[in-house]
């Protein structure tokens, strides 16, 4: 006889100023992760469209617009383009390491200099240390941070340039929040490099896919998602191979 799984109380907010599309509003859907079953819950969850922030799985729950779409990458299948092959080539020498969910002063300044530099008046800016080691440690499910750093030659640790938290779900790799050197005088697609790291480790791990979060149609900030393919994005009738080349003709057409 198995245990009773208890099913999760849902909770919307109000709705805000959208912060992708001008004049719109966002609306979120939302529950606890908590339990004994937390993993299995938040892989659930995963599989449509909620994405995890600390112990709380959200996702877009709009009234009358639909533009954040659930995407991930089919990371088996994944084939660079001409411009990943060569950003995968220009980074190939940064030092790459999976670390427990510490946050670190290093980390935090690297994420500060990022969130100045890409994101200048966002939420996230007003972030103090104690608000990033909430966001890195107070995670219910396998997390890692994956630390990206320059070379040394000689062992010891080099500049830290890029970092991403990463959940590790039982059918993939979520790549929750990514930060770099985004002023670099030499690396640039660090951004790039890293989602392109995330899939050939997901694909060395024999997972089938990785999560991007939300691709929103209409904000050329969230274009570069679906540059990575193949694609899937979460519909109506579930996951459905995406042509975003075809989507990108037209709108470069338009």
């Amino acid at each position: 006889m198995t245990a009773p799984v208890r099913f999760p109380r849902f909770f919307v907010t109000n709705p805000s100023p959208c912060p992708y599309l001008p004049g719109k509003s966002e609306r979120k859907v939302f529950t606890e992760l908590n339990g004994p079953h937390t993993d299995e819950l938040n892989d659930a969850l995963g599989r449509i469209g909620f994405r995890r922030s600390q112990n709380v799985a959200y996702r877009p729950s709009c009234l009358e617009c639909k533009a954040c779409v659930s995407v991930r990458v089919l990371a088996d299948e994944f084939k660079p383009s001409a411009t990943q092959r060569k950003n995968l080539r220009r980074n190939q020498d940064l030092v790459v390491e999976a670390c427990e969910p510490w946050a670190t002063e290093e980390q935090f300044q690297l994420l500060q200099k990022y969130l100045s530099k890409r994101h200048p008046g966002g939420g996230m800016t007003e972030m103090d240390e104690m608000d990033y080691s909430d966001m890195v440690e107070q995670t219910p499910v396998k997390s890692l941070v994956i630390e990206y750093r320059e070379p040394t030659g000689d062992g010891s640790k080099g500049r830290l340039v890029g970092a991403c938290l990463t959940d590790q779900q039982g059918d993939g790799l979520s790549m929750i929040y990514s930060f770099f050197d985004a002023d670099h005088e030499t690396r640039s697609g660090l951004g790039n490099y890293i989602i392109a790291d995330h899939i050939m480790r997901a694909k060395r791990a024999g997972l089938p896919y990785v999560y991007l979060g939300y691709w929103v149609d209409g904000s050329s900030r969230m274009e570069y998602k679906i540059k990575f393919r193949p694609l899937e994005r979460l519909g109506p009738d579930g996951w459905l191979r995406f042509d975003s080349t075809e989507y990108l003709r037209k709108q470069n057409q338009s």
